[in-house]
């Protein structure tokens, strides 16, 4: 039998070779054990055993190792033959190897394998159908190619909150809107809400009448009064209670407020499950500073690029990122050596600076109060078209201009921070989407405290039944006005800025022109455009069901205003956002935006008392108030289950159960990190091996160099005697006495 030649094995197993008593990782491993007197013998035998059966190669693989390759055989027989990774030549050699094997099967099994295979074909054909059905597919592979992946985790982003909306429209249209307009046509009749001779239940129609001039219609069209205001659009029209189809009930009011429920729901079932992957990717990344060096010099080339530009872009890019990582390492070591006096001065500095950006975010929240309370006071006079407008639009307005001077405030107000490159354009983009989306709920606290209150002091109906009839549709209105002068602000930004700006610097030479540049592709700023538009969605879908219809609409003809800046007047920023944590930041932000958003509706649906001249909750208090009416309703059995899993026992119980899972996972979470940090261990240490035998040979075969040119003849004879240890390179390992002990 073949052995190997550096490890000898006496009968009880144990290596006697000095060679590995030298080895890095045994004598670490000496270390870290200091065995006892007692049993120090019997546990250095059982530790040099494992480590001559670890480091012999071939003739000493573990169990674990052998059951891995059977495993990936038995794999790689069950894969289709063009899918190997072979040379044609051995893939017929395999094909006609599968064929004679298949001869020697029964009926029964061959029937099962080409069963087996015809399926696997069909799934393959109908993946492949999919992905060629996938929404932008040619697009977003021309962009990935002309800018590489960093940007294109933009693109995709947008993509998939246009499929997020499209299904919360198909929630809110095939529960809400279907069942109403199929009514007529289904033999259905419709039980409508209505409350006669009530002081609450006037609700006067703003619908124009007689000769309406055409600008009325355009101030109609972008504030959502008028003709649209008792329309589909708002939640006043749906004033149906029960529809009596011939053979079920349905009850619209549930409907309304289940879907509500659901698509907040399925928003966070989506983000979390597409956020999952990023975030282990950017654990990774964060564990190993030297792992995310390796990543770059090695592996961080993206080979989707095809165009020059963007192949010297992304090589500025991976150098920049590089440069970045070396000086957040210099300044570590900066924070590491500060002294306390120097301490002390930069967070008095950073304390007060804070204070200043918390001065800065006040007097925005202030004046976007102040303008909505203007606005809706100046909206019960009409003056003309142009200043009715203004104040249509007065708070978005506000929010706008505070959503574009803030950043700059920020990037300015960070420099003097002494934060680390990283942490500045983090901490910057959570400052402006803080601001960006508290902005949303400063609006609506300042239309809830004008709906809740009332001039005489006490609302007769719960809300201001005067100056608001139906409340609902107003916000609905408000954030109907939100996500129509976004999609404009960015249309014209992107018309009246950023092309002229591309044509300033590209035909004119001075220097002021050179200076400004050509705009950048900020993926960043880009992202809390559009999560800012999706949190207006979000809370406005309850007030305006079809919302997201038209944040679907907005977003599809978003992407290609932003393609044409991209390749026609943008260039991708200098500073790059990493693809890989970039996902995971656009759906971190989005996961914010969607917990901002379930605030408002959470108290719009079970505080504030339901409008009792428009919607389909007109007989209820609150809108909430639907579900314990309906549990009511429900047979003994379900209501008594219902009523079971809402108490506080359960509530209790599964709180409890959810916290040993937590915390079985979170040990289980620690026992997977100490068993990578213990094969990060046994990595370094086979690379000190390895460093060591190379040492050895290198050092045996400079001594069988000296030797063989001082004695041809003795060097001759030592190969005739032994043969067998004498490597391909002339190198040789010379075998101890056999009674040699091991020393430690």
């Amino acid at each position: 039998m073949e052995r190997d030649s550096v490890f000898h094995n006496d009968r009880l197993g144990a290596p006697r070779n000095p060679l590995l008593d030298e080895l890095p990782s045994y004598q670490s491993l000496l270390y870290r054990r200091k065995p006892s007197a007692s049993g120090s013998t019997k546990r250095r035998g059982s530790s040099r055993t494992r480590l001559g059966s670890s480091s012999s190669g071939k003739w000493g693989q573990t169990t674990v190792a052998r059951q891995y390759e059977e495993k990936h055989r038995t794999q790689t027989l069950q894969r289709p033959v063009r899918e190997l990774p072979k040379p044609m030549a051995e893939k017929r050699r395999d094909k006609d190897q599968r064929l004679e094997q298949a001869k020697d099967l029964s009926s029964w099994s061959q029937w099962r394998q080409s069963t087996r295979r015809t399926l696997r074909r069909l799934k393959e054909d109908g993946f492949e159908m999919l992905s060629n059905l996938e929404l932008w597919r040619g697009d977003i592979h021309v962009i990935e190619g002309m800018f590489g992946t960093g940007i294109l985790s933009y693109f995709s982003f947008l993509r998939f909150l246009v499929l997020l909306n499209f299904v919360m429209f198909l929630l809110m249209f095939g529960f809400v809107m279907l069942p109403i307009i199929t009514a007529p046509h289904a033999s259905g009749n419709t039980t409508f809400n209505h409350v006669d001779g009530f002081e609450c239940s006037n609700y006067p129609s703003t619908s124009r009448r007689g000769l309406v001039v055409f600008h009325q219609h355009i101030t109609d069209l972008l504030s959502g009064a008028g003709f649209l205001e008792q329309t589909y659009l708002f939640y006043g029209y749906y004033k149906v209670e029960t529809i009596h189809f011939p053979k079920f009930t349905y009850n619209l009011p549930l409907a309304y407020l289940l879907v509500t429920i659901a698509y907040l729901f399925l928003s966070l079932i989506w983000i979390v499950k597409r956020s999952a992957t990023g975030f282990k990717r950017k654990l990774v990344q964060d564990e190993d500073r030297f792992q995310s060096f390796c990543n770059k010099i090695f592996a961080g080339w993206d080979f989707c690029i095809v165009n020059d530009s963007a192949a010297r872009l992304k090589r500025s890019s991976l150098l920049y990122e590089l440069k970045t990582d070396l000086e957040e390492e210099r300044i570590k070591q900066k924070i590491a050596d500060r002294t306390r006096k120097e301490k002390c001065r930069i967070y008095v500095i950073r304390l007060i600076l804070n204070l200043f950006v918390i001065a800065v975010l006040a007097a925005c929240f202030y004046s976007i109060y102040i303008a909505t309370n203007f606005s809706q006071k100046a909206q019960m006079t009409k003056v003309n078209f142009i200043l009715d407008l203004i104040y249509e639009y007065l708070p978005s307005i506000v929010i706008t201009l505070a959503n574009f001077i803030t950043p700059l405030i920020f990037s300015l107000i960070i420099q003097f921070e002494d934060y680390s490159p990283a942490f500045e354009i983090r901490f910057t983009l959570m400052r402006c989407v803080f601001m960006r989306l508290t902005s949303i709920c400063v609006l609506l606290v300042s239309l809830w405290g004008q709906i809740t209150s009332c001039q005489e002091g006490n609302c007769v109906c719960g809300y201001n039944h005067i100056l608001y009839p139906c409340w609902e549709s107003r916000v609905g209105q408000e954030m109907y006005k939100l996500m129509i002068f976004d999609f404009i602000i960015i249309g014209a930004v992107t018309v009246f800025v950023e092309f002229p700006r591309k044509l300033i610097v590209d035909y004119c030479d001075c220097g002021l022109a050179k200076w400004w540049g050509q705009q950048e592709f900020a993926i960043p700023q880009n992202v809390l455009e559009i999560v800012y538009g999706q949190t207006i969605c979000w809370i406005g879908t309850f007030y305006c069901p079809l919302l997201p219809a038209i944040c679907t609409i907005k977003y599809f003809i978003i992407f290609y205003i932003k393609k044409v800046t991209l390749v026609n007047n943008c260039r991708p920023a200098t500073r790059p956002f990493r693809a890989s944590s970039s996902n995971f930041f656009f759906l971190a932000v989005l996961l914010i935006g969607l917990a901002l958003a379930c605030v408002p509706v959470t108290i719009g649906i079970a505080q504030i008392s339901c409008s009792q001249a428009c919607g389909p909750f007109i007989n209820y208090t609150t809108s909430w108030e639907v579900v314990p009416r309906t549990v009511s309703q429900l047979p003994a059995g379900a209501r008594t289950f219902l009523l079971a899993i809402s108490s506080e026992a359960f509530a209790v119980s599964l709180f409890v159960i959810t916290c040993l899972a937590m915390f079985y996972v979170i040990a289980l979470a620690g026992a997977h990190k100490r068993v990578i940090n213990q094969l990060r261990e046994q990595l370094v240490m086979d690379g000190r091996d390895k460093r060591f035998l190379i040492q050895k040979l290198c050092q045996a075969q400079r001594t069988c160099a000296i030797r063989s040119t001082g004695s041809g003849f003795q060097s001759h004879s030592s190969d005739r005697v032994n043969p067998s240890y004498r490597s391909n390179s002339g190198v040789f390992l010379v075998q101890p006495p056999p009674d040699s002990a091991t020393h430690v």
